[in-house]
């Protein structure tokens, strides 16, 4: 709970402090770098630590992530620059790319589905608390001039979720010869940064139909093909293609694309929006998303007892998906008229619908496997989270740049914010539309009371 909750204050407290950051350092064009960087090395890091994590066990890739978040903190609370602050997400983006799916594959190691959904209903209060105390921290730092501390806070934090999982988690570990896919993280890594780069950057740094464009855009299409020649090849691969052949893998797998693109969508416009089209402080905006962040939890909490163990996970995630729909619909087209208000029901309708997705889809998921497949169920789950959120800052990024270019007004014109706010926001309704099309297209699977537990093959036994 401790370590989710690194993740979980992240996901919120930066975003409030964007106009700040870019007052004191520059580079409004670059700011989806901040989380798009993030997001990135989080996806792209993700499989490869649950591949890792089937290998040589959970505890001592959760001890890297926490420590390399922890260097990422430091190093952003130092940061001079923009650049140097986007390089600086970076690591910890690495961090946070063991962080989060470790907490959660260590609760499916020791809990059964049963179990499971009071567990996860104990981590999801650490987003609820964290979805309070992430945007009101930041909006504090922000309007008291001091964002650095929004980084330097996750100090103590990483010191003291280091010290319980070193202390409280014991396994063991049966050792076995280890074949991690180097090229393909290096492909899926250089890749996915050429896609980025030339998302972010067309339109501001080139033309869109420029030759360096179209060359960003073909490198990385190509680094992609390969990556998916050398995942057919790799012995072990860091995403493996047999997860995209089971039904119900695929389908929760792009529920979590969607989902990422959801997220990043309001988690880094909302504030920005409101402060800027209304003036609003930071700390008000703040408290607006925090709606988002809060029904989430509340959802995911009872998404147990109330629905998946009852209904089954496929009339579960379709409510969700119904809800999520009506709340981005709703900002959609109210957006045009700002409001604090409206922002913060509209996210709150569609934070509780992503709790009826997203938990629910991941637990389906994890239940369908044994253990030795079980980190790599949900490493892909968590990487395709990651991705759909680095993809979906570059893309709402550059529609908010656009918006911005085509105005000739700087971006804290009330005006512009409004009309970017309201393209970013129609952009996020497009994505919760498609992402109801992989919930249509989940198989029905009923929640077993009692799970029957995996034999071991691989590489440890977990035990509470």
């Amino acid at each position: 709970m401790v370590s989710t909750g690194l993740i979980a204050i992240d996901a919120t407290i930066l975003a409030t402090a964007v106009p700040s950051i870019v007052r004191d350092v520059g580079g409004f064009a670059q700011f989806p770098w901040l989380f798009s960087v993030y997001l990135l090395a989080q996806a792209v890091s993700v499989p490869v630590y649950a591949k890792l994590a089937d290998v040589v066990g959970r505890k001592p890739i959760m001890l890297l992530g926490i420590g390399l978040f922890l260097v990422g903190s430091v190093l952003c609370g130092l940061a001079w620059s923009m650049p140097a602050l986007i390089a600086f997400r970076a690591v910890q983006g690495l961090g946070a790319g063991a962080v989060q799916p470790m907490a959660i594959t260590i609760a499916g190691d020791i809990y059964s589905v049963a179990e499971r959904a009071a567990a996860q209903g104990y981590i999801a209060s650490v987003w609820a608390v964290s979805s309070v105390v992430g945007p009101t921290l930041g909006g504090v730092f922000s309007q008291l001039g001091l964002w650095r501390w929004i980084f330097l806070v996750n100090v103590p934090v990483c010191l003291l979720a280091g010290v319980l999982i070193l202390r409280n988690f014991r396994e063991t570990v049966q050792r076995r010869e280890q074949h991690i896919d180097y090229l393909g993280a290096v492909l899926l890594t250089s890749g996915m940064s050429l896609l980025l780069l030339g998302i972010l950057e067309g339109g501001q740094a080139w033309a869109w139909g420029s030759a360096v464009s179209i060359g960003v855009f073909a490198g990385g299409a190509a680094l992609l093909f390969a990556f998916v020649f050398a995942e057919r090849r790799a012995v072990e691969p860091i995403l493996p293609l047999w997860v995209f052949s089971r039904r119900l893998l695929a389908t929760t797998t792009f529920l979590a694309l969607g989902i990422g693109v959801i997220l990043i969508g309001l988690a880094s416009y909302v504030p920005t929006y409101l402060e800027n089209a209304l003036g609003v402080s930071p700390l008000v905006a703040g408290l607006a998303l925090a709606a988002l962040t809060l029904g989430w939890p509340l959802a995911a909490s009872v998404s147990g007892r109330l629905f998946y163990l009852r209904l089954g996970f496929r009339p579960t995630v379709l409510i969700g998906l119904g809800l999520v729909v009506a709340g981005t619909g709703a900002l959609a087209l109210l957006a045009h008229r700002p409001s604090v208000a409206i922002v913060a029901v509209t996210c709150f309708v569609t934070g509780l619908g992503m709790g009826l997705v997203a938990t629910p889809s991941l637990i389906a998921a994890q239940a369908s496997v044994g253990w030795n497949e079980r980190g790599v169920a949900t490493g892909t789950n968590m990487f395709a989270r990651s991705l759909g959120s680095a993809v979906g800052a570059a893309v709402l990024g550059a529609v908010a740049n656009g918006v911005v270019a085509a105005s000739g007004r700087p971006e804290t014109d009330p005006a512009v914010a409004t009309a970017s706010g309201a393209a970013v926001f129609f952009g996020v309704l497009v994505a919760a539309l498609l992402t109801v099309v992989a919930g249509l297209l989940m198989p029905k699977v009923r929640a077993q009371v009692e799970e029957k537990k995996a034999e071991p093959t691989g590489a440890e036994t977990a035990s509470a």
